[in-house]
């Protein structure tokens, strides 16, 4: 009897016998895992992965088209776990390479779990041994006498060969379904590109003059160019605002892959203001194919010239990878397939987070550990890149080393000293309003929504600004254009603003002021203030505050009062040695909350949850709901397509240009008030303004609503 692994829908007679699929996904999955050095498990998982096709119910399945579920991937999983030793750690990756890594489970478990699964009972599927042999394994998964957490290292393991696994089977499945004609370009190599970028900056490598800001950027840029030579590992790369930063980074990660023969450069940013910014630097050095952006708010699938880069955002395939924080981090501890498949193509790469301050607080402990493993154990080198460098050696115990890529770094930092820092204290809030009424070109940033639009309702006139995410982005990006054009033309300008202008915006005020917050966000602040460079420090004020009898920020309490108390022993500002301290002391008091999920506790005693986890590790807390703003007309267009057709995630991208996100607290509000309603009931928190009068020019979605006020009809 012949055995098959798929038909073709389109020529039922064209097949794909089940031992051509397990040997081409053996093949490609042992490439995917000789990344870091695994070849033989890679080809192992391969092999064995399919094997409960060699049942007579699934080739009746086959051979009738029906739709009828027969379990394929149990057999393969219970030939590991019967085989035992290292074989048995193969079972979660088999088990779950189409429903997702399971839990390990108990022996009460009657479905789903690697417990449950090893006591089903399936259909006979011995006829593999007739054509299949059971390769041997022959490496350790790591070294057990260097790490310090052997199950969080195992996990991890299982997580990249499941990664091999799956997007192993999908490849050579897509290669048979379209009859080898797949449309993926992988872009050009790594030497390709560093000799694009050497051109690019061949004329800036020519300045020395180190009293100039070029001059100081050019000496930070080679020392980044040079110290690529480097041997792989944990590298940081702290730049004062205005140092060069971003083609700096991308020096050192392109010549590094070069130099050790590494396959990518992945970008790794907290906001997509900066992913956008910086990926477009990127493509016009090392052109559009060779740059991959990949976050919520970008789609490829709308052209056909871009169905290759919709097919590398599947796998990470290119050698430039520009991603947010969100996407990177959820993917490293996710057991869904779709978001698994890119593990393999981290390893041996060159990880570059930027604003590595940024860090989620709540899930450093992971994050941390998750890093570590890649450096030490899958061939990739991390590069924490930032002006306000967080205090993480405690959290990387088995790297001794972590080297600094900027050159003389305190010198540079007193270089591009551009403000002198006030703190006025504690003030009232008309105190504020009067100082910044007497101020021409002003920044004011303040740490709730509602305390902008306060604060501007009493400034506001000519020349003030109010800017907030209770604008949707559209009428933001509006809103920046004429603050830059007023900026440019020396005409008043005050603007009121969240900290949303903190990174990724670039403004140049002649004075800011900054309600207390964290030290990080201080000094992002003052990157707004004397930009440029153009006026002398004396001149440039950043003015701290807090504000009397008002609202505390959520989530933000430990970070004021730290920085309080530094400020109150008198430490400087800009000084580095305070930006340490601070994140010492944070991380101190937040103990157990830099796990807040204990996420590393489901991974003991061999025994891991990877469902759980992938259902709990979420950067991004659901609390939020959306509110679509149909002011403008491609905005109302936009709503009646979606009323009119349903959901689409290119649909849904597109109109995320007109979105504000709330809070429940503000929602209730806004909804008991009858001003938003639901736009549909495919669609889960997702609501329409209907009272237009909530939404003005000048200040967005307004969030105070009495409580009380109802429509009633």
């Amino acid at each position: 009897m012949e055995y098959f692994a798929h038909v073709d829908e389109g020529n039922r007679d064209r097949k794909q016998t089940l031992k051509e699929h397990l040997e081409g996904t053996a093949g490609l999955a042992a490439q995917f895992a000789e990344s870091f050095g695994k070849k033989d498990w890679g080809y192992c998982c391969g092999m064995l992965h399919d094997i409960g096709k060699y049942s007579e119910a699934f080739q009746k399945k086959l051979e009738e088209n029906s739709n009828r579920q027969v379990d394929h991937s149990t057999a393969g999983a219970q030939v590991c776990m019967e085989k035992g030793g290292l074989y048995g750690y193969m079972s979660y990756c088999i088990a779950g390479h189409h429903t997702g890594l399971p839990d390990y489970g108990s022996s009460f478990d009657t479905d789903g779990t690697l417990e449950a699964r090893k006591r089903k009972k399936v259909e006979s599927y011995q006829a593999y041994r007739d054509e299949i042999r059971i390769p041997d394994v022959k490496t350790l998964p790591f070294d057990q006498r260097t790490t310090k957490n052997p199950d969080f290292s195992m996990s991890t393991f299982i997580r990249m060969l499941y990664s091999c696994l799956v997007d192993a089977d999908f490849l050579d499945t897509e290669r048979f379904m379209k009859n080898e004609r797949v449309e993926r370009d992988a872009g050009e190599s790594m030497g390709v590109l560093l000799e694009k970028l050497d051109q690019h900056i061949s004329g800036w490598l020519q300045n020395d003059d180190l009293e100039t800001v070029n001059g100081r950027r050019t000496e930070i840029l080679k020392h980044c160019l040079d110290s690529g030579e480097a041997e792989k590992g944990m590298f940081r790369l702290t730049v004062p605002t205005g140092g060069g930063k971003t083609i700096a980074s991308l020096a050192f990660a392109l010549n590094h892959a070069v130099k050790h023969q590494m396959d990518r450069v992945i970008y790794v940013i907290p906001y997509t203001s900066i992913i956008e910014q910086n990926a477009g630097v990127f493509r016009d050095i090392l052109g559009e194919r060779n740059v991959l952006e990949h976050h919520c708010n970008v789609d490829y699938r709308d052209a056909e010239e871009l169905i290759p880069m919709q097919l590398a955002s599947e796998n990470w395939d290119k050698p430039v990878v520009v991603t947010t924080n969100v996407q990177f981090f959820e993917s490293l501890f996710a057991n869904k397939s779709s978001r698994c498949r890119k593990l393999h193509n981290i390893a041996n790469s060159v990880i570059v987070l930027d604003e590595a301050q940024m860090l989620p607080n709540d899930y450093l402990v992971p994050c941390t550990a998750m890093l570590e493993e890649l450096v030490r154990n899958y061939r990739s080198s991390v590069v924490l890149c930032t002006a306000t460098q967080p205090a993480l050696d405690s959290f990387f115990p088995n790297i001794t080393n972590i080297i600094e890529l900027c050159p003389r770094m305190e010198e540079q930092f007193r270089f591009f000293e551009r403000v002198n820092y006030q703190n006025l204290g504690a003030v009232f809030e008309e105190d504020l309003v009067g100082r910044l009424e007497n101020e021409n070109q002003a920044l004011c940033i303040v740490n709730t929504r509602k305390q902008a639009q306060r604060v501007y309702q009493q400034l506001k006139g000519d020349g003030v600004y109010h800017l907030s995410t209770t604008m949707y982005p559209k009428h933001r990006y509006r809103i920046l254009d004429k603050i830059r054009k007023r900026l440019k033309d020396q005409k008043k300008c005050i603007v009121i603003s969240t900290s949303l202008v903190e990174a990724g915006v670039d403004l140049d005020f002649e004075t800011v002021y900054r309600q207390i917050a964290g030290v990080d966000s201080i000094i992002q602040a003052a990157g707004r203030c004397n930009r440029e460079g153009k006026r002398c420090a004396a001149e440039s004020v950043v003015c701290l505050f807090w504000v009397e009898g008002k609202e505390s920020v959520p989530g933000q309490r430990q970070q004021i009062d730290v920085t309080k108390n530094l400020l109150a022993e008198g430490w400087e500002l800009s000084s580095q040695k305070m930006v340490e301290e601070y994140f010492q002391r944070l991380y101190h008091f937040r103990g157990e909350g830099l796990d807040k999920k204990r996420i590393m506790e489901e991974f003991r005693k061999q025994r891991y949850n990877f469902s759980k986890v992938g259902k709990e590790f979420r950067l991004i807390e659901e609390n939020a709901k959306t509110i679509y703003i149909p002011l403008e007309e491609e905005a109302k267009q936009l709503l009646q397509k979606m009323k009119c057709q349903g959901y689409t995630k290119s649909g849904m991208r597109e109109a995320g240009k007109y979105c504000v996100q709330v809070y429940e607290k503000d929602f209730d509000k806004l909804y008991g008030a009858g001003m938003i309603q639901r736009i549909s009931e495919d669609i889960e928190d997702y609501y329409e303004l209907v009272n237009f009068s909530q939404y003005t020019d000048e200040m967005g979605l307004s969030l105070d609503v009495e409580s009380g006020i109802a429509i009633f009809s």
